[in-house]
């Protein structure tokens, strides 16, 4: 098989990568124009292959895999004419053909694998706390805000650098909304992502947090608390909302249904009156389907 040919398996991985794991994303995506599309499903695809890496338990030796696909990256952009790339994953030729075909700065994903490698216990950046927004903000970084800068090319802008600030705003809201309504798994794999210091303030410790995990019941305490983090998310989503406004009209559908699909997951944790430690809480389908109706149908 041709590089190109795995290449395209690579974009196809990324595809169904998106739709079995990012369906709120994915349902944004599809109202992308497909040249675009395509370019979505690659850095998802590769985000989700480290992910996994990292995440997955019974991987070997998640640091060495990271460190192999940090490796093959380098390859796959920078090809030796005798080297074949035959032992580069598909999933990395597909993404290094999209940051070659939309100029996306390699330094973005050093930065997203540098935050992958903070999840690792193995690793000398691992971190498993974090005291505050701004040292959560240090690990958003890669994990998030160049996420949102890597997307800018792809879709395609009426002014990059002024939505640079917004498409990284939008990063982080999505991330923090992962954070808040992932608070109990992550809790199974001994990590908090929510501030200690913030939650500190509200009366929340570790020990809270885990033995509401354990009981499915959360007290005030973490009830406020996780009602302070939405408030602090929702900000976000403010700063990052007049970015859309600056996308390419072509891309703006996708990226408005993605704004509304994750904002309404912080609707459906209050819904619930922040009782979420037990379980994940979904946008129901009917409502997915509005949104990315009402979105199109905008064209704003």
């Amino acid at each position: 098989m041709t590089v190109a040919e795995r290449t395209e398996r690579g974009y196809l991985r990324g595809l169904e990568a998106t739709a079995t794991h990012g369906r709120t994303y994915y349902l944004g995506t599809r109202l992308l124009p497909a040249a675009r599309r395509r370019g979505v499903y690659a850095l998802y695809g590769f985000a989700r292959m480290v992910d996994d890496i990292v995440d997955v338990p019974g991987h070997p030796d998640p640091v060495g895999g990271v460190d192999a696909i940090d490796a093959q990256l380098s390859r796959a952009l920078r090809p030796d004419p005798s080297d074949d790339l035959s032992d580069v994953d598909e999933v990395v030729l597909a993404l290094a053909d999209t940051i070659a075909r939309f100029d996306i700065p390699e330094s973005y994903f050093r930065a997203f694998l540098a935050s992958m490698r903070m999840d690792l216990p193995q690793s000398a950046l691992f971190r498993s706390r974090y005291r505050t927004f701004a040292e959560i903000g240090e690990y958003m970084w890669g994990s998030a805000a160049v996420i949102g800068l890597q997307m800018l090319p792809i879709i395609g802008t009426l002014d990059p650098d002024a939505a640079r600030e917004p498409a990284i705003a939008l990063g982080e809201a999505f991330q923090l909304t992962n954070f808040i309504r992932d608070i109990g798994e992550d809790l199974d794999r001994d990590r908090i992502y929510l501030p200690t210091d913030e939650l500190a303030s509200f009366g929340v410790d570790e020990t809270m947090l885990f033995e509401a995990r354990r009981t499915g019941v959360t007290p005030p305490e973490v009830r406020r608390a996780l009602a302070h983090c939405i408030a602090v998310t929702r900000a976000r989503y403010r700063d990052a909302e007049p970015g859309i406004a600056l996308i390419d009209p072509r891309s703006r559908p996708g990226i408005r249904a993605a704004f509304e699909l994750y904002r309404d997951i912080l609707d459906r944790i209050e819904a619930v009156d922040h009782q979420i430690l037990d379980h994940r809480v979904v946008v129901p389908n009917r409502r997915r389907a509005r949104r990315a109706l009402g979105a199109l149908l905008t064209r704003r």
